[in-house]
């Protein structure tokens, strides 16, 4: 018996300024007995994935939480997406996936960015600090331990909510947990679709803030009756059928692979959207120094940018929570 075995995580749910990326990663276990829990992918992929970023020498790929991959800008001699693009490039590699530039990339994770003059100007190319040649041994790398451990890398998806969007969710529900539900419910539509006719599903979601009550949530996205299992501050678990089993957890990204691999493609393509803004106001303002997005820095940002920024455009810009 085979598992499908899926991971649920966002980044940017907290700045003032870009995208919220909520992202998937699936794969494909081929040896899985009924009954067992998920498997460890580190510990099947090892030793050519590791876990962690100064583990990743000698050819080895880390994934891990974005947070703990993701550089200072303030490095001089290494890109701060250097280990995330390595990691997402190289699953993508896997699938197959030609994927040079940021618009490649987001057309192949269906991430489709708000239509603004900021999210213009063309595509940025990839690997921002890798060159072809290193791509390919990543990708050969990751492929043969994928081979070796009866893995496969089945699919990576990106929901990218602009602005817009963010905000009149926020209005219309008056909540700012919808927006990350939106993004939930359609991964958890799109794995239903895909696998849920003939495959055994494991999916992994990093909890949301504290909340615990996820029925209504995973009814609605799966339209189909769920029985609660477990609901504590360790876990909310839930079953659909005999076959789908559907779990919350804190940090799930420090436990489960595809949840890491998700939060990465999440921070990478919320990453290279906010490049794109930044270069487009440094076009209109050189001396402008570029944001994250984050609070403290995007009002620092919005000070900055003040002679530039018409109030139209930074009514456009700016997230009401």
């Amino acid at each position: 018996m085979s598992l499908v075995y899926c991971g649920i995580d966002e980044a940017g749910f907290g700045p003032m300024l870009g995208p919220l990326c909520v992202s998937m990663a699936a794969v494909r276990v081929h040896e899985w007995t009924p009954g067992e829990g998920a498997p460890d992918l580190w510990k099947l992929l090892h030793p050519e994935v590791c876990r962690c970023a100064k583990d990743a020498r000698g050819g080895r790929i880390a994934v891990a939480d974005s947070k703990a991959l993701k550089g200072s800008n303030s490095l001089k001699t290494r890109h701060p997406l250097r280990h995330l693009e390595r990691g997402v490039l190289g699953f993508a590699g896997a699938m197959g996936w030609e994927v040079g530039h940021d618009e490649a990339l987001f057309e192949a994770v269906g991430a489709r960015m708000e239509s603004c003059d900021w999210q213009g100007g063309g595509p940025v190319g990839l690997p921002l600090d890798w060159s072809a040649g290193e791509r390919a041994i990543t990708v050969n790398v990751l492929s043969r331990a994928l081979a070796r451990a009866g893995v496969e890398v089945l699919d990576l998806r990106c929901r990218a909510m602009g602005v817009e969007e963010f905000n009149g969710l926020i209005e219309r529900a008056g909540s700012k947990a919808a927006t990350t539900e939106a993004g939930l419910s359609e991964h958890l539509a799109h794995i239903r679709d895909r696998w849920s006719a003939d495959s055994d599903i494991r999916i992994v979601c990093d909890r949301q803030s504290g909340r615990l009550d996820y029925t209504d949530l995973v009814r609605n996205a799966w339209g189909a009756g769920v029985e609660e299992l477990e609901r504590s501050a360790r876990v909310s678990r839930y079953r659909i059928g005999e076959r789908v089993g559907i779990q919350f957890v804190p940090e799930a990204e420090d436990a489960h692979m595809p949840v890491a691999l998700a939060s990465m493609l999440a921070k990478l393509v919320r990453e290279l959207a906010m490049m794109r803004f930044n270069r487009y106001w440094a076009q209109r303002l050189p001396e402008l120094k570029p944001t994250a997005g984050y609070v403290q820095d995007a009002r620092r940002w919005l000070e900055d940018a003040a002679g530039v920024v018409s109030p139209e455009e930074r009514r456009a810009m700016i997230r009401i929570a």
